[in-house]
């Protein structure tokens, strides 16, 4: 069984830090900057011999408006949530009124609390420990997130807490292994900043999961979100809008968005959302090329539909700069929809599994190979330095994007542009849209290279 934890505590006093510690990896981003984590996010982790479900959450705000008081709303949903709640006090900036205010909802919300003082590496840090206990909250356990200190500790406060709690804190046995079936369709959406992405996501699973506003770069952190669309298991991940490299300065920025990258990394499908005002900027087609060179299938969503003008005409002209500039994702869906009003929303999913199917593709090797006769016959390869080049065979060696290898004679001379004749009838003739099409050229050997002809 897996106990869920939340990280709490007023803003900067490591939340992020340990949240990344109980991981193992790093997941979410640390800065020194207080405000960095709006949404919770959420993580797994081992910690012993304890398997967790980890969330991080914004600081307390005290504000009742704006973007501040959503990001409490997401707090305080995180508490009501978890099986154990982490309180976080800095140790060295001693207890503020603050924590205080927070001590007392965690109190209120009937959750278990370990008291954590965090930053007490040095002396400083040890000085501070003993203003905690004011917060009535039990005995702190002193640790250093960064420094990697006081995690046995912990771990025994967090497994006292659970079993007062009734939890089960017996190891699980079973095999992390899934079955295809059951694995999530892991899917990242990215864009320019304010293109909507937040939105989408909140429309598509019907709540108010991220925090959404008009100013640019409120998401920062990529947050997976676990959802089920028609009885499958889907993980969405909203990324940080990408501006181009050159405009990024700030170092937070930068290290939001190289989190954006490695959820491309980690994704399967890339949806690239485009706003119908500004749609196809630069930016756009650049992100879409980097998804189809990690080898991500793509779909593109314009969202803000409801506020473009002559609709038919601004999609006829999408679609002939998709096929122009992006030879490569020929065919790639493209989805209109407002995610604020929901129009659309109901297309997107579809499109997604469409070239899921296609990312995922097996074809026989009989049929591959009736194909590159009809293909060769059709336009043969052209003779190089007076010698034709014959494709011999064609066949499948992955999926996840679909690979073949062609061999052929004289492998080093075959054009560029033939090559991408062959990948584009692929995509046409097998209706691969959407999805990168890789194919290795290779020669095959010569069973008589190296021998020496025997004397007669």
């Amino acid at each position: 069984m897996s106990i869920k934890i939340a990280i709490t505590g007023r803003p900067n006093v490591g939340k992020s830090t340990l949240f990344n510690r109980l991981a193992g990896r790093r997941l979410a981003i640390v800065h020194d900057r207080p405000g960095v984590t709006r949404d919770r996010r959420e993580g797994f982790g081992r910690f012993g011999d304890l398997d967790l479900t980890l969330v991080d959450t914004a600081g307390l705000e005290t504000a009742k408006t704006g973007m501040e008081a959503d990001m409490r709303g997401q707090t305080l949903h995180a508490v009501g949530d978890a099986d154990v709640c982490l309180f976080l006090v800095d140790a060295r900036a001693g207890v503020t009124p603050l924590d205080e205010v927070f001590a007392d909802i965690l109190r209120k919300s009937g959750r278990p609390v370990v008291l954590v003082a965090n930053k007490t590496e040095g002396r400083a840090g040890r000085d501070g420990i003993s203003d905690s206990y004011s917060l009535g909250l039990g005995e702190p356990v002193a640790v250093s997130a960064e420094h990697n200190e006081g995690m046995g500790e912990l771990f025994v406060a967090i497994m006292e807490a659970a079993q007062a709690a009734g939890l089960d804190t017996e190891a699980s046995d079973d095999d992390d292994d899934e079955d295809d079936v059951n694995k999530p369709m892991r899917i990242a959406v990215i864009g320019r900043p304010n293109a909507g992405k937040s939105t989408l996501i909140n429309g598509l699973i019907g709540e108010e999961r991220l925090i959404t506003g008009p100013e640019a770069g409120v998401t920062r952190d990529s947050i997976a979100v676990d959802w089920v669309w028609d009885g499958r298991p889907v993980r969405l991940a909203d990324t940080a809008g990408m501006r181009k490299k050159a405009k990024i300065t700030d170092n937070l920025e930068k290290m939001a968005v190289d989190d954006s990258l490695r959820a491309i990394n980690f994704a399967e499908i890339v949806v690239v959302v485009m706003d119908a005002l500004s749609p196809l900027d630069k930016q756009d087609l650049q992100l879409a090329d980097l998804a189809e060179r990690e080898g991500r299938a793509v779909v593109f969503a314009v969202t803000k539909w409801d506020l473009a003008e002559d609709k038919t005409a601004l999609l006829a002209h999408l679609k002939e700069r998709l096929g122009r500039l992006l030879p490569q994702l020929r065919g790639a869906p493209l989805v209109t929809l407002s995610g604020l009003t929901g129009r659309g929303l109901r297309r997107l999913m579809p499109a997604i599994e469409g070239v899921h199917k296609d990312w995922n593709a097996k074809i026989k090797t009989r049929d591959l190979n009736d194909w590159l006769g009809a293909m060769t016959q059709r336009h043969p390869p052209p003779a190089v330095h007076g010698k034709r080049i014959k494709p011999r065979y064609l066949s499948q060696t992955k999926n996840r994007p679909p690979t073949f290898v062609l061999m052929c004679s004289r492998a080093k001379y075959l054009p560029e542009a033939y090559r991408r004749y062959l990948i584009n009838g692929l995509r046409d003739d097998f209706d691969l849209m959407g999805t990168p099409i890789r194919m290795i050229v290779k020669a095959g050997t010569n069973p008589y290279e190296g021998k020496k002809s025997e004397p007669s």
